[in-house]
């Protein structure tokens, strides 16, 4: 009867260092997305070029996915994808 309470206690010490690593993770990936935006620059399009679409076929244009812009967004779209998912991931394990 004791190893069981032994093992029943091991399995969820286990479930508690999951948690906890997830927490940092999505504390983490929460400041990270936080700097992330607040670094990108404002783009103000316009009403009128919204509607029109507005879409230059310049160099620029072509390889904005290269540039440091591009990398930030690509990277916020990676951590706001990975808070969402660790946002769930723990919903259901307080949920447990």
């Amino acid at each position: 009867m004791v190893k069981s309470n032994e093992k029943a206690r091991g399995g969820q010490d286990k479930v508690k260092v999951v948690e906890i690593i997830l927490i940092v993770m999505y504390i983490i990936v929460s400041l990270a997305l936080i700097i992330l935006a607040l670094i990108q620059a404002k783009n103000d399009q316009g009403a009128s070029e919204a509607i029109m679409g507005g879409a230059s076929e310049s160099f620029y244009e072509k390889h904005k996915g290269r540039t440091t812009e591009g990398k930030l967004k690509r990277w916020t779209i990676i951590l706001g994808f990975t808070f969402a998912l660790l946002s769930i991931v723990l919903s259901i394990i307080y949920m447990m």
